[in-house]
């Protein structure tokens, strides 16, 4: 059995030579991660009804054509002599037979429709739209750092575990030595036999937790896998996230107010829906747009002569006024401000919420380093305490009652501490997330950062864009509130994920407390 477990150990255990970094399994899951990848599609998708909103300041042309058969026979009473199928000459009928009567004709025209003002109407939706897309890279941001924390987490989960077997192993070793050396003793009559089934007892319970600490890594390679997209080798130690961190509560605020996805997008939403406003306020307004058509009709398709065909060239300029809707406009209108008041409103529902999360993750966060201080003098003090247990039971100053909790002790004082560094770098990054600092470009060195900027910028000039069409927009957009983009989150130098091993935790500093809360 010790064999099979020193195997199984062997595997969890890290090689520098060939270890898997934490920066390497961002990077993967960065760049094929399903769920990021349906996101970046999604919004590739929400760019085109940018495009789609500015065809209203665009001309739009078609083309139609027809032809038309006709056959029409005369009834048999009909005099002779007619010329009843209109070529000229006199028909006769035969054998009592009507005559039969075919025409034909065609016709095709061109027509062109140019908006010149539309009362703001297009400028509305594409204010909206372009908020829109904007909140769609905020959305995109926020899976992008759920994906990346849940990578963290699935890492540090899994080192956790490979370490937690170890030190299971290492207790059903030492009580496995325990047990063997509690029967040699009661077989020279030092010990009782109590004292031998405390040693069992505690071996059996030990043997237990082992297999549950082998589950628990099961599970954790899996969710691994499942995030990543690959099995976890052997991983190296995570590194420090101390460059990215700020040492004050009021700047882990601060850049929350400035940066946190979720606000932004909820800010962007709202700017959409009061784009919308004016829009429901544009149907009140006039529209102006320039109609011209080109038609040729009238002739015979065959024999077909081109001169049988009449031309037709008309203009028109139409300026349509809105007088009375029976009230639509004007709930269309009211709608749109309560729709508008609603979107606001959850700017602050997101700012509270941020900040409440934020506030969470850095007492969380604060609450692990202190816990990692302890955990270590707690493991160092049980250590010392167990060491002494079993000297003294040596010399019959202890019973093996106490040898046996004394490693107990110890065992657990272990495991809380490698469970203390794992919730330390979990708060870590999920103060990074709040923040929204916890990106690839912050977190990987030289990976390759998809930017969904690159594919809204190649839709600016696409087919079906006119030169006169930037006038026009420019016109219609006189009484239309444009969206306002917020800056960029600024790219932290530091690439912790390829730096050195995490750095010791610094002292707790007191409890902040958010801002407006």
């Amino acid at each position: 059995m010790l064999a099979a477990v020193s195997c199984v150990i062997a595997l969890g255990l890290t090689s520098q030579a060939s270890a898997e970094t934490l920066a390497d399994a961002i990077a993967l899951a960065y760049q094929n991660n399903p769920s990021l990848q349906a996101q970046r599609a999604a919004q590739r998708a929400l760019d085109e009804s940018w495009v789609q909103a500015r065809t209203g300041w665009r001309p739009t042309l078609g083309l139609s054509s027809s032809a038309s058969w006709q056959e029409s026979r005369t009834p048999i009473t009909e005099r002779n002599g007619e010329d009843l199928d209109g070529d000229g000459r006199p028909d006769v009928l035969a054998n009592g037979l009507p005559t039969i009567r075919e025409q034909n004709s065609g016709s095709v025209s061109l027509r062109l429709s140019q908006p010149i003002w539309t009362g703001g109407r297009v400028a509305a939706n594409v204010s909206a739209a372009e908020a829109e897309v904007l909140a769609g890279r905020e959305n995109l941001r926020r899976i992008e750092q759920q994906i990346l924390l849940n990578v963290i987490t699935a890492y540090v989960d899994v080192r956790r575990d490979i370490e937690g077997l170890r030190i299971r192993n290492e207790n059903v070793q030492v009580l496995e030595r325990q047990l063997e050396e509690s029967r040699a003793r009661f077989e020279v009559g030092e010990i009782t036999r109590t004292d031998v089934a405390q040693s069992e007892a505690r071996l059996a319970a030990a043997q237990a937790q082992y297999q549950l600490a082998q589950s628990q890594l099961a599970t954790s390679r899996a969710n691994y896998a499942a995030v990543v997209g690959q099995n976890p080798g052997d991983l190296a130690p995570e590194p420090s996230l101390a460059a990215l961190l700020p040492s004050d509560p009021d700047q882990v605020f601060d850049a929350v107010e400035q940066f946190n996805p979720n606000i932004r997008a909820a800010e962007y939403t709202e700017q959409a829906s009061r784009a919308r406003i004016a829009g429901a306020r544009a149907e009140r307004l006039p529209n102006v747009s320039v109609d011209a058509s080109l038609g040729h009709s009238g002739g015979r398709l065959d024999p077909f002569d081109r001169r049988d065909y009449s031309r037709n060239v008309t203009a028109t300029a139409t300026v349509s006024v809105p007088l009375f809707s029976g009230g639509l406009v004007s709930s269309r209108i009211r709608q749109s401000v309560e729709r508008n008041n609603v979107d606001r409103l959850n700017v602050e529902i997101n700012r509270r919420t941020a900040l409440q999360q934020a506030t969470q993750s850095w007492n969380a966060l604060q609450a692990a380093r202190a816990n990692i201080v302890s955990t270590e003098e707690q493991v160092r003090a049980a250590r010392i305490a167990a060491e002494g247990t079993r000297q003294e039971q040596q010399v019959g100053l202890r019973t093996t009652l106490d040898v046996l909790n004394a490693e107990q002790e110890l065992r657990a004082a272990e495991l809380s501490q490698i469970n203390a560094r794992r919730e330390e770098y979990v708060a870590a990054t999920s103060v990074l997330g709040a923040m929204g600092r916890l990106e690839a470009q912050n977190l990987v060195a030289g990976v390759q950062i998809y930017d969904p900027e690159t594919n809204f910028r190649k839709l600016r000039f696409t087919w079906g864009w006119v030169p006169w069409e930037e006038p026009i927009s420019v016109i219609d957009s006189l009484l239309t509130p444009q969206p306002v983009e917020k800056p960029e989150p600024p790219a932290v130098t530091a690439t912790p994920a390829a730096a050195g091993p995490p750095e010791a935790p610094a002292p707790a500093p007191a409890a902040p407390t958010a801002p407006g809360q």
